[in-house]
Order: structure tokens, then C-alpha cells, then sequence
């Protein structure tokens, strides 16, 4: 069964929507709309109205290509807004068979046990280690047999009135939502491969206004961090040591950004306040101002590494994504800064249809959210609606109709229809009965060609007799 979704990314420089049909987990998209960002300022809303106005433009375009009238969202929350802590739950099994039930059960335990500030809302509840019976590292606890299971989880959340003012904007736009994912995570989604996750891997997302930073190890996002830099401040930088308008000071960063070469050309630049006058620039002060912001941003984001104290457990290493990932010479810069690390620039990847706009890391974040609604989260997940997210099939009683990736909600919801179908059936075997109570000895069938019921053989032998 195919289902038609979309997809917002709110960012501090582009607000990006895409309508995609997800039919057996494979994603195909149908339509996008792209729009320049206002109102959103370092991944924080400033001006609902504004950024309102930016979802809706980016929304109708994605509409009118797709040709479809879907009124509910999954949407990017900035990792500006997002904190995480840690926390355990212990349940014990008394059946000795772990379900999705004992799942949810434990991970609703650690959930309950954390420590979550009163004015914050919950995003993500990943778990990242299960122990079953003392033995460690458990991948997939499902099916197993135990009499006790523990789970040590990373919750992301968020301030309820960022969220808040985030869902005014959208709601606004014309469209409810119905999933939120933290931006980095669903980065991590649309550029890690298999071996990565496995190896484990840190992904940062540089983007306009802002970088984010997480971790993936053990089957999950285990740290993330936000910095509030991005290729706009390159952009400002620029600007004000070359004394140009911001317009021209970004089409020079486009053009003659590099951080490997420079060079001694000079290049003729209006000025601010005085455009037809010319001032002439070195080439060689663009590269030293561009390297320098950059530099200062990866190295800034090293340090965010070593402090999350799972540096060793990077395996794959760095994943570069975002749009400043286009600046020449970016990974040979972050390969000196995260020394002794293998770093490689992350594309989109895993979805049909996708545009030549679209093949960019500027848009890892977009199509991630795509594959977290395709069920590309981690394997067990509770959103920001506190429901548990898996994959598992859940069985009824007709085999033929088994439900795939079923929440824990909707455990309820096929348990109430097999009650109902017991109730019909239960009604039917009644009405039988009563029907054959008033049945007579001539509706009797023939049990077989040679011999004849015996019961019909008495009713015609007492009806000769009297």
C-alpha cells in the first residue's frame, strides 16, 4: 500500500518541501518546492508570520508539481533548539518472551525515570544499548527469552515553546503536523550507509547559518551538538573586508571560493554606499578570510567531538553534509583539522525521482526526513507523540492481513477489531443454535447415497404406524 507524504525542512536559509509517495519502504518524489527563508534566524523562528509565508510559497510550489492536495507534514526541528540526556529502565518478563510490548515497556521506563525539565517536550527517545539477563550489547532484543531486560537511552528534547511557535508557523502555512525529526538526525539518515552505522560514524551538517554535529554508535544517535555558524557568515566576513554589498560578496564566495589555492589576481568590486565606484581586490584576501571563518568553525566542531567522549568509537569518521560542503577543498581542510579520521563529503541518496536540484548536500536534511517516514529511523524509536516505532510485523488472526510497522498505539487498535470479529462470530454460532432447535426431521440431509439418515427413516416409520 502506497502512502503520499511531505516533507519540511525549516532552515535559516532555505525552507524546503517535498511530496514523495512511499510504497514498501521505497521512496519516490513526486514534487518539491524551494523558497528563500525568513523569519528564521540560527535555526530559531524570529517572525512566525514571515517564516509562515516561506513555508506556504515553498509548500504550493511542491503541490503544484506533485499535483497533490496533502495537508499534514513531517518536519526538521534545528539542533539549536535541542538538548539530550541519558537514562536506563529495567523491566522484568514475566512471560519469559520479549514482545514489542516489553519494548515499549522498557524504553517507556527510562523515558520515565529521566530527569526532563517540566518546560521541555520530548522529541526522540533513542535506545542505544539493551541488556538481556546480564548479557550485554543485545542488537534486537525481539523474540528473545528472558526474565529481565534493561535499556540505556539518548532522549533528544526541546523547549515546548520552540516547539510551539514552530508548529504556529506551519500550522499556518495550511498544514498540520505529524512527525518532527531533529535536523542532524535526518542529515545522519539520508548520507549514512550500512558499514557506518555498523563502524559507527559523527555527521555534521554545515549549513547557512548553522553546523550541527551528532554522533551515530550503537544503533542510534548518541550525541549531538549545534554551532551557530555558517557559509553566510563566510558570506558577511567577506562583505565587510572587502567594503562590498552582501549580493556581490556572495557571488564572489560562489565563484573564487577555494581552500587550497589562492591566488594573486585582482578583481574589480563595487563598493558599499558608492556602487559605481571600483575598488580593486586580491584574490589572495578572499581565500585568506574564507579559510580563516572555516577553519574556526571545523576546529570549534573538533573540540564538540572530543567533549562528547565517543571519539573512539568513530569508526567510519566524518561525514561532511550541507551546503557549504561546496567550498573546493573543504574535506582536504576538515582531513587535516579531525586528525587521524577518514572524512567524506555525504550526498542524499535511497530515493527514486529525485530532481538534479535536489542531488545536493544542501538537501540531506529534506530527503532524510523522507526516509525516517519510509522507516529509516532507528530500529526502535519513541517520536515526539509518545509512540514506539518499529518495524516488526504484527500478527492477526487472519494470516493473509499482517500489518507492517504498526505502533505500539495501534496494538490496542487490533486487539479491539479481533474482539469485535470474536462478537460477530460468537453471534452467528447463537443464531445457529436457536435455528437448529426448530428444525425438523424432514430438513435432515442424506448422509450418503447407500445409507439413509436414520433419523428420517423413524419419522416416515412412526408416521405409517399412527
Amino acid at each position: 500500500m502506497s502512502d503520499t507524504v511531505l516533507a519540511i525542512d525549516i532552515g535559516s536559509t532555505k525552507i524546503c518541501a517535498i511530496i514523495a509517495e512511499i510504497e514498501d519502504s521505497e521512496v519516490t518524489i513526486q514534487g518539491h518546492g524551494i523558497s528563500k527563508s525568513q523569519g528564521v534566524k540560527k535555526g530559531a523562528i524570529t517572525n512566525i508570520e514571515l517564516a509562515s509565508k516561506s513555508i506556504k510559497k515553498a509548500i504550493s510550489d511542491a503541490k503544484r508539481i506533485a499535483g497533490s492536495n496533502i495537508s499534514s507534514a513531517t518536519v526538521s526541528i534545528s539542533n539549536a533548539y535541542a538538548k539530550s540526556l541519558n537514562s536506563t529502565g529495567i523491566v522484568n518478563i514475566p512471560h519469559k518472551d520479549i514482545s514489542i510490548k516489553e519494548i515499549n515497556r522498557v524504553m517507556q521506563t527510562a523515558l520515565y525515570n529521566a530527569n526532563v525539565p517540566t518546560e521541555y517536550d520530548i522529541i526522540h527517545v533513542l535506545p542505544y544499548n539493551f541488556r538481556v539477563d546480564d548479557q550485554d550489547f543485545i542488537e534486537d532484543p525481539f523474540g528473545m527469552n528472558a526474565s529481565r531486560m534493561e535499556v540505556d537511552v539518548n532522549i533528544i528534547m526541546t523547549q515546548k515553546s520552540n516547539l510551539s511557535n514552530l508548529k504556529k508557523a506551519v500550522r499556518s502555512a495550511g498544514v498540520e503536523i505529524d512527525g518532527i525529526v531533529l535536523s542532524g538526525y535526518a542529515s545522519a539518515i539520508a548520507t549514512m550507509d550500512e558499514d557506518e552505522k555498523e563502524l559507527g560514524v559523527a555527521v555534521i551538517d554545515l549549513g547557512g547559518q548553522t553546523s550541527n554535529l551528532v554522533i551515530h554508535t550503537g544503533n542510534s544517535i548518541r550525541y549531538n551538538d549545534f554551532l551557530g555558524v555558517g557559509s553566510n557568515h563566510i558570506t558577511n566576513d567577506l562583505s565587510m573586508a572587502l567594503h562590498t554589498p552582501l549580493q556581490i560578496a556572495e557571488n564572489v564566495k560562489v565563484r573564487h571560493g577555494s581552500l587550497i589555492e589562492s591566488s594573486n589576481e585582482i578583481i574589480e568590486l563595487p563598493i558599499i554606499g558608492d556602487e559605481e565606484s571600483r575598488n580593486g581586490v586580491s584574490l589572495e584576501v578572499v581565500h585568506s578570510v574564507i579559510f580563516s571563518r572555516v577553519e574556526e568553525a571545523l576546529m570549534i566542531l573538533s573540540k564538540s567531538l572530543e567533549k562528547s567522549a565517543l571519539k573512539e568509537q568513530i569508526g567510519a569518521g566524518i561525514i561532511l553534509t550541507g551546503g557549504m560542503t561546496k567550498l573546493k577543498g573543504m574535506r582536504e581542510l576538515a582531513q587535516a583539522i579531525f586528525t587521524g579520521m577518514p572524512v567524506r563529503v555525504g550526498y542524499p541518496d535511497n530515493v527514486n525521482g529525485l530532481f538534479d536540484e535536489l542531488k545536493d548536500p544542501a538537501f540531506s536534511t529534506v530527503v532524510g526526513l523522507l526516509l525516517y517516514k519510509a522507516g529509516g529511523h532507528t530500529q526502535y524509536e519513541i517520536n515526539f507523540q509518545q509512540e514506539l516505532l518499529h518495524s516488526k510485523a504484527m500478527f492477526e488472526d487472519n494470516l493473509k492481513d499482517i500489518r507492517i510497522g504498526h505502533t505500539a498505539n495501534n496494538t490496542e487498535e487490533v486487539q479491539a477489531t479481533r474482539s469485535q470479529k470474536e462478537n460477530k462470530e460468537h453471534k452467528e454460532h447463537k443464531q445457529e443454535d436457536q435455528e437448529g432447535a426448530d428444525i425438523s426431521f424432514d430438513d435432515l440431509s442424506d448422509l450418503g447415497h447407500e445409507n439413509k439418515n436414520p433419523f428420517k427413516k423413524l419419522a416416515s416409520w412412526a408416521r405409517q404406524l399412527f
